[in-house]
């Protein structure tokens, strides 16, 4: 049965705060995991709809998969794969299942994967995976909405990415594991995700150095030098990051543990720019807290290093009730403003003028009735209902269950007035109503 969050907000939030595994990581370290004929074991791994979605494909393609959300690991046995083809009802709920594509061409040298579907952020092209598993050897086809790749063999080369894409720098690494000779991505992506990917793969008995730097060089090993490992994936910074713009738009402090500060680098300095207070307590714990007055900022989402494009949405709940006016550009994806109808209809005084939104800070948000649209959107409105005055209505919660585990669970701990209930019958006709009244 569908659900919805009921908000009641205004309540300041203090308290501490684990983060779970990092969704971006695990999902590919288990793609990776196809490369090798034996089992391995993953640790710290979110109990997440993303990753039971990866679960269902991996099996789809014969491996055996042990997921145990009690202790947050994953077994994936893939000794006998029975399938190359990775189908268009899994792959089309999950872009970052199309990473099967690198480790079934590097494993299987052929491979069959549907088009890439998720989040509706914007373009989110994929020949640049195309590109560089071409230049490793592989003949590819588009046809029927299927990537379609074969190679007789792969052999190491070095590719250029015309822009730093993470997804094809995750293709193109797991791929070259078992090439011929060496593979050197240049402009390659430096997001901590590719790092523990890279970790992953050594761990598995391959050869990746420069994972976090602009070039990225993999030495191709033979299938027999792959073995077990027990690796347990980072910590989800965008999880992390989303929960302290809820804590500074309450002007509440909290302890943030089981993080990497240094992944969020970007983001402390803005929140220092915003009058925010940052204490790092350990190599794996901050403190953070914010008194009445927000300062307004411009953010610029970049690749990392830079302000990421997935904490844009909910730092822009935060600005909308900063004092003064805050600039926005989202440089990374042209369709990533779609909460900004949504704040609107709570009482935010946001504008967008093509990759920038201006957003007016306004003494305090009103809570209402509104949708996710997607992942970060819906981040962006749990924040803006957790600072608003009166209670919020948040419905179509799958897209928020992709990305954060028992969000209710942690914003509880945390003092949040948070329920999750069941959408009635007139929940869906009011809706209806509503529907037809805004058509006409």
């Amino acid at each position: 049965m569908d659900q919805k969050f009921l908000i009641n907000g205004g309540k300041k939030l203090k308290g501490e705060i684990n983060i779970s595994g990092a969704k971006n990581a695990v999902l590919k370290l288990m793609a990776a995991a196809l490369l090798l004929d034996d089992a391995c074991e993953i640790h710290n791994v979110p109990e997440l709809a993303d990753v039971q979605i990866m679960v269902e494909v991996l099996r789809s393609l014969g491996a055996k998969v042990d997921y145990d959300t009690d202790e947050k690991k994953i077994i994936i046995d893939a000794t006998t794969l029975t399938s190359v083809e990775a189908c268009y009802e899994l792959v089309s709920k999950m872009r970052a299942s199309f990473t099967v594509l690198g480790a079934l061409l590097g494993r299987c040298k052929e491979a069959k994967v549907a088009l890439p579907g998720g989040c509706s952020i914007g373009e989110r092209r994929i020949d640049f995976h195309i590109k560089g598993l071409e230049a490793l050897g592989a003949q590819i086809k588009i046809e029927g909405g299927y990537v379609i790749a074969k190679a007789k063999k792969l052999v190491g080369t070095t590719v250029y990415l015309d822009r730093p894409s993470v997804g094809a720098t995750e293709n193109i690494m797991i791929a070259a594991i078992l090439a011929e000779g060496s593979t050197i991505i240049s402009n390659a992506a430096q997001e901590p995700e590719i790092v523990d990917l890279a970790n992953f793969l050594n761990a598995l008995g391959g050869d990746v150095t420069g994972a976090g730097t602009s070039e990225i060089i993999i030495n191709g090993v033979k299938q027999k030098d792959l073995h077990p490992t027990i690796y347990t994936t980072i910590p989800d910074r965008i999880e992390a990051g989303t929960y302290i713009a809820a804590i500074v738009a309450t002007r509440g402090k909290g302890i943030i543990r089981n993080i990497f500060p240094s992944h969020l680098s970007a983001v402390i300095s803005k929140l220092t720019d915003m009058g925010a207070n940052i204490n790092i307590l350990d190599p794996f714990s901050i403190e953070i807290s914010c008194g009445k007055i927000i300062n307004a900022v411009n953010i610029v989402t970049q690749p990392h290093p830079g302000f990421p494009t997935d904490l844009q949405s909910p730092f822009m709940s935060v600005l909308a009730v900063a004092e003064g006016i805050s600039v926005i550009t989202e440089s990374i994806y042209e369709n990533r403003f779609r909460q900004i109808g949504e704040l609107t209809r709570m009482g935010a005084n946001v504008q967008q003028e093509g990759n920038r939104a201006i957003v007016k800070g306004v003494k305090s948000l009103t809570g209402a009735q509104v949708r996710a649209s997607d992942l970060r959107a819906g981040a962006s409105l749990l924040v803006a209902a957790l600072c608003a005055e009166g209670t919020t209505e948040i419905t179509d919660l799958y897209h928020i269950d992709r990305g954060y585990e028992k969000v209710m669970e942690k914003l509880s701990g945390l003092g949040a007035d948070i329920q999750r209930v069941n959408i009635t019958e007139n929940d869906i006709n009011a809706k209806l109503i509503a529907d037809e009244i805004h058509v006409i």
